[in-house]
C-alpha cells in the first residue's frame, strides 16, 4: 500500500435476518407427520399381516405337559423261520434193450447181424453209436448219407 491511501473498503457483511416462529412450524411439523406415516406402515404390516390380538396385562397361560410311561414285557419273540431252497437239475436216463436176433440156419448171415437196432437213440443208449458197416447192429436205417457210418454224431 502506499502512504496516504486508505485500504480499500469492502461491502458490510449481510445481516442475518431473524425468522419468525411461525416458519419452524412449517418444516418441523409435516416433517413429523411423515415419520409417524412411515412408522405405522412399517409397525401395521407384521410378519404374518395379521393384526396381533391385544395383550392385557401378563396373564398367566396353561402350560401342557405329556408324559410317555412305557412297561417293558418279558415275551420272548418267536425264533423266525428259515426255509432254505436249493435248486436240483435232474437228468433222466432212457434204457433201451436190446433184442438179438437169432441168425438164421439158412441165410448165413453170421455174427454180423446178431445185434439189431431200431433207431440211432437205440444205439446211442446201448454206447454203440456211431455204427460202421461190418461192426455188429449196422443196418442201412441207420446210416441216411450212404457213407458207411450209421448214427452219425
Amino acid at each position: 500500500m502506499y502512504p496516504n491511501q486508505q485500504p480499500p473498503s469492502f461491502p458490510p457483511p449481510p445481516v442475518p435476518r431473524a425468522r419468525p416462529g411461525w416458519a419452524r412450524k412449517r418444516i418441523l411439523i409435516p416433517a413429523l407427520a411423515l415419520s409417524w406415516l412411515i412408522g405405522a406402515a412399517m409397525g401395521g404390516a407384521g410378519a404374518s399381516g395379521s393384526p396381533e390380538p391385544e395383550r392385557t396385562g401378563a396373564a398367566p397361560r396353561p402350560t401342557v405337559t405329556s408324559t410317555v410311561t412305557e412297561t417293558a414285557t418279558a415275551e420272548a419273540e418267536p425264533a423266525p423261520t428259515v426255509t432254505e431252497t436249493k435248486k436240483v437239475n435232474i437228468r433222466t436216463t432212457a434204457t433201451a434193450t436190446v433184442t438179438a436176433k437169432a441168425p438164421a440156419a439158412d441165410s448165413g448171415a453170421g455174427d454180423s447181424n446178431s445185434v439189431h437196432y431200431g433207431n440211432c437213440s437205440e444205439a446211442r443208449a446201448a454206447g454203440a453209436a456211431p455204427v460202421h458197416r461190418g461192426e455188429a447192429g449196422y443196418g442201412r436205417h441207420l446210416d441216411r448219407d450212404g457213407d458207411g457210418v450209421g448214427c452219425d454224431i
